[in-house]
């Protein structure tokens, strides 16, 4: 929990500022920012998944963990000294391309962990952990907020560093389980409860993932341009983070009594409204004032796809968390590249993640259709046996 928390913070300190940082110190126009951003993101996307599929033969997923944390934080070093293209692009390269490893790896860490010594608590223990990141991350947004203010970018990039270094301390000092039980040497049996796999599904949620990328890398430079206060997007993720806390824990209660794909839908109807309201490009207080509808879409995002991609995999934690940070990967990448289509850091943007959000939901619909088909056939006739 500490090192998620830790990993919070450092991303909290940063993922606001990091366009900006581009654009005003390193002084690169949007599709330059937007070509460092994406290959950064392909680059990362290629690392996790591949070392996803060889972890679950790792003895030791920690080790990953550390390691990739030290890469990044050399990284970190190299892109506070870069000022050309070619070396923002590089450095930045190396300081997230690793870092979709921490996150599937530690997530992997905990489903082992919650698997072998309280297997009945493991989805609200995988919750409570991603709100811890979350307590995290609201703690960076302050913390970089205020470091640009004293210290400029140089003081965001070192608040960064600080964040990957405590994370790596908190790993060494973790002890991992191994492949036995604590207490005596034999295996646990096969985890039980998964999803069936569906390559639907699986697009619904890259959707719903990718419209948020766009979000996310955009919002920070239209705050930027409507109000001209760098600082403001981090003030506004701030609100968010802090409504995440409340509503992590309750969505996943959600999703357990009402139905994941039931609380998908209700997430992506959060996320439209929240667009709509920027598309109008109204004045500041309102963009504070929707953060708690879009907290419930990321809550969701985060908590209840993020449980639902791993129970497809049960018996391969590593791949399983792997594959959901590779499609928060993928659709970042995409959520990058789409708004180039529109000049500017213009509003108008937020038509993009909209539609993307109505097609997402016109997917999982559609699941939902086929699976209540056959299943209401089953149950029929399963009835009927019994009765007979």
């Amino acid at each position: 929990m500490g090192a998620l928390f830790c990993y919070g913070i450092g991303l909290g300190i940063l993922a606001p500022m990091n366009a900006i940082y581009l654009s005003e110190n390193i002084g690169l126009a949007k599709g330059q920012i937007v070509s460092v951003f994406a290959i950064s993101a392909l680059l990362n996307l290629i690392v996790t998944i591949t070392v996803g599929i060889f972890s679950d033969r790792m003895r030791s997923k920690k080790r990953i963990a550390v390691v990739a944390a030290i890469i990044c934080m050399i990284g970190l070093l190299m892109y506070m000294r870069a000022d050309n293209y070619a070396q923002a692009l590089i450095f930045l390269c190396v300081a997230s391309a690793p870092s979709g490893l921490i996150m599937g790896q530690l997530f992997a860490l905990a489903r082992n962990h919650f698997a072998r010594l309280a297997p009945t608590l493991v989805e609200m223990a995988l919750i409570w952990l991603r709100s811890s990141m979350s307590v995290g991350f609201f703690a960076g947004l302050l913390i970089g907020a205020n470091l640009y203010v004293l210290a400029t970018f140089q003081g965001v990039l070192w608040g960064n560093l600080a964040g990957y270094a405590a994370l790596m301390l908190l790993l060494l000092m973790h002890k991992e389980l191994g492949a036995e039980t604590p207490t005596g040497g034999k295996k646990v049996s096969a985890p039980k409860g998964g999803e069936p796999f569906s390559l639907l599904m699986l697009l619904a949620i890259l959707m719903i993932a990718c419209a948020d990328a766009v979000r996310g890398l955009y919002l920070p430079l239209v705050v930027k341009e409507l109000f001209g206060r760098a600082e403001f997007a981090s003030y506004i993720w701030s609100v968010q983070a802090v409504f995440e806390l409340l509503l992590m824990t309750v969505s996943g209660y959600w999703a357990a009594r009402y139905g994941t794909k039931r609380i998908l839908m209700l997430g992506g109807l959060c996320a439209i409204a929240c667009y709509a309201v920027y598309l109008a490009a109204p004045p500041l207080a309102y963009f504070f004032l929707v953060q708690p509808v879009y907290s419930l879409f990321v809550s969701i995002k985060f908590g209840v796809a993020m449980g639902y991609v791993q129970r497809m995999f049960l018996g391969r934690s590593g791949f399983g968390a792997s594959l959901y940070e590779s499609i928060i990967l993928m659709a970042t990448l995409l959520g990058y590249v789409l708004p180039l289509f529109i000049e500017g850091y213009h509003p108008l943007l937020f038509l993009i993640p909209t539609a993307i959000i109505v097609a997402s939901l016109i997917l999982i619909g559609w699941s939902m259709a086929k699976e209540r088909g056959p299943s209401s056939g089953v149950g029929s006739s399963g009835d009927t046996a019994v009765a007979k």
